[in-house]
Order: structure tokens, then C-alpha cells, then sequence
């Protein structure tokens, strides 16, 4: 009752009641076993966008790959320039690339390997490989290391190249690339007494000379100069065999030449190819007199005796050999492949 003697509500007396109850459970001390979690409630609105955060690596399954391999036939036709045209792609020396010696440049795996490695083509920790294959995109490109236009990037570190069996080192630009291969595979013979032992019957420079041939340098018996073409012509190799578009055949176009020889409509300038030819063919049946070229066995080849000969016979058959197997027929050295000629002739007539 109030103080005027008046009943209190029902309602009334249940709110003191529940407060009173309350009061009691704020004031008590003891500390029970916490009840199991409520249900979540509904996710509360989207806050603002963060700050960006670092960039993390990026990985390959995560790229497109359409940077390269795009809606142009680019790639499928570099491809069948080299595999139907060129014989890094079509011919079989690849096979022999299985061995040990030869597998520094005969296959795309060895060659790879050693090139970027920075070793010369017969350094002895370049082994064969199993399951040998021609020359590739990836023998001369990093194929799949970024997937990104720099993989058209060349192999190794695009450096100046030391000749293995010469002292010079070729700086050609992006012809350096041909050049690990390109060069005198075979080391200078011994002169003992005046006399040369060939110890084979593969005698010479073995496949390939270009390098030393633009250089001036290699030859037996003589000295020379590094060509013009070696000097004045925009990444060497390349700019003559593939020019701006990079032809892949990496047979040489007229044009490419003509944009210092203007008036030119043959490789055969001012006859050099044809005086090479001529000069060829008349020191072949002089080796084979001397008794150092086994006509033969290869009436058509230049294989040797494997026996003993003076010096200036032998280095007749070098000289010989190192203009055939640099196969410009003087285009690449035309003072130096005539010296060399010249040369032979003197000494064997």
C-alpha cells in the first residue's frame, strides 16, 4: 500500500520485484560455467576498401599465356622456317649430339647447356644426353622462364665469345649466339721437324668456321684481317642471315645486303664466289697428288690420310678445308679466303 493506505498495482509490485532481482544477481560474487555461444547475427554492412597491399610473386599457372601466343602466326611460322628449311632444325648431325665430345653443339639439349653455362664447345663437363633432339625455339631462346615477350630472349648472357682454338674473341652482337658453335672445332696440328701428323682422317677445320673466318683468324701458314662484314654490319651474323624480320630459313637475302651495297643483284660481288670456285677446284687434284687427300675413298669429300707430311702440305690441306667448311665461297672474308688459296696453290705446285 502507499502512503495513503492504496493498493499498488499487481504490475507494480512485479516491477520491484524483477528489479530487486536483478540487484541481486549484480551484487553476487560467484563465477559459473560460461553458457554455450548464441546463434551469429546477420552480417553487419561492408566497410571501406584498404589499402593495397605489396605485390606477391606471380605465378605461371596465374598468367594467360597470350602475350606470345596470340591471335598471329608469329611463332608457328619462325617454327616452320627452321624445321623445314634450315638445317638446325632438318638435319641429322643432331644425332650425334648423344656424345659426349659432340654434344656441345650437335643437339639442342647439349648445346643449351653449355651456352649457358659460358663453356667452349669441347669443355670436357659438357656430357652427352639421352634422347637427343634437333635444334629448337629453346636452343637459341629462354622459352618458359617468364612467360612474358622476354622469352624470345637468347640463350647464355649475350656476351663477346672466346674462340676455343684461336686466341681472338668474337663481339658480334646478337651473332655472338651462332658464333659458341660456329667456329673451329678442331685444334691447330703440331709441327715437329717440318713435318705435320694429321692423326685423322677428318683433317682441317671441321663443319662450321664462320666465326674465325670473319675474324681473320685460323688459318695455317699466313695471317689476315677481320672482314668488313665483321666490322661495319649490325649484329653480325644475324643482321646478314635474318635481318630486321629474323628470318628463320637463316638463309642470307639480297636485301639485307643491299642496304650497303645498293646496286647489288648477286651474292657473287665483283666474282669472288666465282674466283673461290675456281681457286677450289684447282688445288682439289694438287692434294690429291701431294697424297694428303684420299680421293678414293671420297671423290667427292675431303676426307685424309691419317699419316705424315711436310708442314706447307698439310697446311694447304687446313687452309683448303677451312674455305670449304666456312661455305661463303669468300663472301664473308674475301681477302682472307684468297690469301689462304693463294696460298695452297704456291705450295703445292
Amino acid at each position: 500500500m502507499d502512503e495513503k493506505g492504496e493498493r499498488w498495482p499487481i504490475r507494480m509490485i512485479l516491477r520491484i520485484l524483477f528489479f530487486g532481482l536483478l540487484l541481486a544477481l549484480a551484487g553476487c560474487s560467484g563465477d559459473g560455467e560460461t553458457g554455450p555461444a548464441g546463434p551469429a547475427g546477420p552480417a553487419g554492412p561492408a566497410g571501406a576498401t584498404g589499402p593495397a597491399g605489396p605485390s606477391g610473386d606471380v605465378d605461371a599457372a596465374d598468367l594467360t599465356c597470350t602475350e606470345c601466343h596470340d591471335s598471329s602466326t608469329l611463332i608457328i611460322s619462325k617454327r616452320a622456317q627452321m624445321e623445314e628449311e634450315s638445317v638446325h632444325g632438318t638435319g641429322e648431325a643432331f644425332i650425334r649430339g648423344e656424345s659426349t665430345r659432340c654434344a656441345g653443339c650437335h643437339g639442342s639439349e647439349g648445346a643449351e647447356a653449355r651456352i649457358e653455362a659460358g663453356l667452349p664447345p669441347h669443355d670436357a663437363s659438357v656430357e652427352g644426353v639421352e634422347n637427343v633432339s634437333p635444334y629448337s625455339c629453346r636452343t637459341c631462346h629462354d622459352i618458359h622462364q617468364t612467360y612474358t615477350r622476354a622469352d624470345f630472349s637468347l640463350t647464355g648472357d649475350a656476351s663477346a665469345v672466346k674462340m676455343e682454338y684461336t686466341a681472338g674473341t668474337y663481339d658480334g652482337g646478337l651473332g655472338n649466339l651462332c658464333s659458341n658453335c660456329h667456329q673451329i672445332r678442331n685444334p691447330q696440328p703440331e709441327v715437329t721437324a717440318g713435318e705435320i701428323e694429321t692423326g685423322t682422317t677428318r683433317f682441317g677445320t671441321h663443319h662450321g668456321a664462320e666465326a674465325q673466318m670473319l675474324l681473320g683468324e685460323g688459318a695455317l701458314g699466313l695471317t689476315g684481317n677481320a672482314s668488313i662484314h665483321y666490322q661495319a654490319v649490325d649484329n653480325t651474323c644475324v643482321g646478314c642471315h635474318m635481318g630486321e624480320g629474323r628470318n628463320h630459313t637463316f638463309e642470307p637475302d639480297l636485301a639485307n645486303c643491299q642496304a650497303c651495297h645498293a646496286d647489288l643483284d648477286t651474292f657473287d660481288r665483283n666474282g669472288v664466289q666465282t674466283e673461290t670456285a675456281e681457286l677450289l677446284a684447282e688445288i682439289r687434284p694438287l692434294l690429291v697428288s701431294a697424297g694428303i687427300l684420299d680421293n678414293d675413298r671420297d671423290p667427292e669429300g675431303n676426307r685424309s690420310f691419317d699419316a705424315v707430311f711436310p708442314e706447307e702440305v698439310a697446311n694447304a690441306m687446313w687452309n683448303y678445308m677451312f674455305v670449304l667448311e666456312d661455305q661463303s665461297m669468300g663472301v664473308h672474308n674475301p681477302a682472307y679466303t684468297k690469301a689462304m688459296l693463294e696460298y695452297a696453290l704456291e705450295v703445292l705446285q
